[in-house]
């Protein structure tokens, strides 16, 4: 059985998000107290892929990363996602994306690194409003499908 959460994630209401009241999904009233925010507004965004690495400072470079990532943090209008192998970003403008690239040298260089390689992968679709947590939902519909 879903929860109640679930069912009303799978059902659109209105077209500025949902709700998921009791009310509103015919189910008996519940013993708690739950908050589902709307859905966040579209937009077209570029999504990339970064990875970075100081060459010739050993083989944990977790301290490194971690200060990349925090001087990511503080770009306004970026959004990082952390993953075990690159960070994913998103952002409204091309120059958000290179700025969060530049800092993250800036942040290795500051620390010693006398040689940094970074990758980066960017993913512009202008055709189609959308945001970084739809190509994951999109994924999830697939795989539940198979199921």
């Amino acid at each position: 059985m879903k929860s109640l959460t679930d069912y009303a994630r799978s059902r659109a209401f209105a077209r500025t998000g949902w709700s998921a009241s009791p009310e509103r999904l015919n189910s008996p009233p519940l013993l708690y107290r739950f908050s589902v925010q709307p859905k966040a507004k579209r937009r077209i965004v570029l999504v990339a892929e970064f990875s970075i690495h100081p060459i010739g400072m050993g083989t944990s470079v977790g301290r490194y990363v971690k200060a990349a990532v925090r001087a990511m943090s503080r770009i306004p209008g970026l959004t990082v996602d952390v993953t075990p192998m690159s960070s994913v970003l998103e952002a409204e403008s091309i120059g958000t994306i290179l700025e969060a690239v530049e800092v993250s040298h800036r942040a290795l260089r500051s620390m010693g690194a006398k040689r940094v390689s970074s990758s980066l992968r960017i993913d512009e679709r202008l055709d189609k409003r959308r945001m970084m947590s739809d190509k994951i939902r999109g994924l999830e519909r697939l795989r539940s499908h198979k199921t």
